[in-house]
């Protein structure tokens, strides 16, 4: 199951936070097709967020077509959003890492890395214009 982490200081709304944590379970496999999201008493207990917050990110979600609720029963994922072959992604993830220690070694703070990371995706992979 995903546990959300909010960040109040990062500037992008909580519900947004949410909604992208869940798609990067999905991306990454940590969600499949069928599994149950916490409820939004859950997220609330866990993260001290409004439940009406994380019941609009899930909503969201639904609008994209991710995830279905089911009254009474909970809100479930309904689609997968696994793209890279499992192989590749470990092999890529454990690459990231050791480069990561290297940023760390040679003094380099998360937010540095975070816009070094941000400039470099930017750069290789261009937003689609539209």
């Amino acid at each position: 199951m995903v546990e959300f982490r909010i960040d109040r200081r990062s500037g992008v709304a909580t519900y947004l936070q949410i909604v992208q944590q869940v798609k990067q379970a999905l991306r990454l496999g940590v969600l499949v097709e069928g599994d149950r999201l916490p409820t939004a008493a859950q997220v609330a207990a866990s993260t001290r967020v409004n439940p009406n917050t994380t019941l609009k990110a899930y909503r969201e979600l639904e609008r994209e077509g991710l995830v279905e609720p089911r009254p009474g029963v909970g809100t479930f994922v309904s689609r997968s959003m696994t793209l890279m072959p499992s192989q590749d992604g470990e092999r890529l993830s454990v690459e990231l890492a050791s480069w990561m220690e290297e940023a760390r070694a040679a003094g380099f703070e998360r937010e540095d890395v975070r816009a070094l990371m941000n400039a470099t995706l930017d750069e290789r992979f261009p937003a689609e214009p539209g």
